[in-house]
């Protein structure tokens, strides 16, 4: 196996990756806060909008089980950078899309990449970082996913507001050029990964894959994965929503609140990786799982207040609900040997997928707008929340279990 050997090479090589998960994910939040245009420009309803949302997610999901038959028999590298052209291919046919269907259509394809990237970015991580370092170097690309996640909102009206000509279309250009940068980075920087490939694999690969996903250890890791992603996937999506309409914070400070998060978790992604390396990557997980409940309760039951006070609440929120991925990435991580590591990986990555894609339904579904315009039942999703992240709390020391004896 090719590891990176210097701090330099390391720090390019993980710059690297981060810009890789910094696309994929931006890609899928900027829809959000763009459902008036999409409906006004292409004559849809609210329904196909939703599909055109759970189409990225769920094509995410399907492509990382389908990714599973391959993942671990290509060189990582080489199938990192074919995937992420065919990311940049599919993003940028979203922003020539004429109707509907066409978009639809991209944004699946776009969703397809866009899952296994994800997966298998963790995958060279974990193969290339010492799992005593580990809980750093997820550091450095899970800020990629916390910045993207929250900078999404802001960039993306942005673009579409101020290139008139372009409109909804302007972010996904946006997004395929810096991609192009990236992929040429990428290219540069990332080492050759093939120490998995030395590895015999015996037997049907549909058996080696089945004997993978029944496995009780990595059942629970499924499961601990999915129940960290509704905690915070039932909520995000109506933030914004619930802000302006029940507490009444205008629609121009929006953005506002999206990008403080994102500047907080950029600088808080590396330390809280620091922290799980020296204290423990349990321990950290256990105390952000808790402490991020408390501005996850206010946040779904928040009352008309001062903006500073929206401020201080929804930045810690993000700080803390992101912050979680890095010590369970870590720990999920070193659950399975190299030779497998991508496979699980991938079906780790469909997990999280699907049930954010499931905790944003059945959100939905709890919710309800009453005819004053004022979010109903939010607080509910909320409560709903929080059993989910103690569950993770409890399930997180069987993970841990499972990795000293892996």
């Amino acid at each position: 196996m090719n590891l990176v050997r210097t701090p330099q090479q390391e720090r390019f090589f993980l710059l690297s990756l981060a810009g890789i998960q910094f696309t994929h994910i931006l890609d899928f939040m900027i829809m959000m806060p763009l459902g008036p245009q999409f409906i006004s420009a292409l004559s849809i309803n609210t329904h196909q909008f939703g599909l055109l949302l759970s189409s990225y997610t769920f094509a995410a999901a399907i492509a990382g089980v389908f990714a599973t038959y391959y993942i671990d028999r290509f060189e990582r590298r080489q199938l990192l950078l074919r995937l992420y052209v065919c990311f940049i291919i599919a993003t940028i046919a979203c922003g020539f899309a004429q109707n509907y269907h066409m978009l639809f259509i991209a944004r699946a394809c776009a969703g397809a990449f866009g899952g296994i990237l994800g997966s298998l970015v963790q995958t060279i991580v974990a193969d290339s970082i010492p799992f005593e370092r580990r809980g750093k170097a997820l550091g450095t690309v899970m800020a990629a996913f916390s910045v993207s996640t929250v900078a999404g909102v802001p960039l993306s009206l942005f673009l579409a507001n101020h290139i008139s000509f372009l409109g909804w279309r302007a972010p996904f250009m946006f997004i395929g050029l810096i991609s192009i940068l990236i992929l040429f980075v990428g290219y540069r920087f990332i080492p050759k990964i093939s120490g998995h490939l030395h590895h015999v694999q015996e037997g049907s690969r549909f058996r080696q894959i089945y004997d993978i996903l029944i496995a009780h250890k990595h059942a629970r890791a499924f499961m601990f994965m999915g129940l960290i992603m509704i905690t915070g996937f039932s909520v995000i999506p109506y933030i914004a929503l619930y802000l302006t309409s029940n507490v009444g914070v205008a629609n121009s400070y929006i953005s506002l609140i999206y990008l403080c998060g994102g500047i907080a978790t950029l600088m808080s992604s590396r330390l809280i990786g620091q922290m799980a390396d020296k204290y423990g990557k349990v321990r950290v997980f256990r105390v952000l799982a808790i402490v991020s409940l408390i501005p996850l309760i206010v946040t779904t039951n928040l009352e008309p207040v001062p903006l500073w006070v929206v401020l201080i609440n929804s930045t810690s929120f993000f700080i803390l609900i992101s912050g979680r991925m890095i010590p369970a990435m870590a720990i999920v991580s070193q659950l399975v040997e190299p030779k497998i590591r991508g496979t699980f990986m991938s079906l780790v990555g469909s997990t999280q997928m699907l049930a954010s894609g499931i905790a944003s339904v059945l959100a939905g579904l709890v919710v309800t707008i009453a005819p004053d315009g004022k979010m109903e039942h939010y607080n509910l999703v909320g409560y709903g929340a929080v059993i989910c992240g103690l569950l993770t709390f409890w399930l997180v020391g069987y993970i841990h279990n499972d990795t000293k004896k892996a």
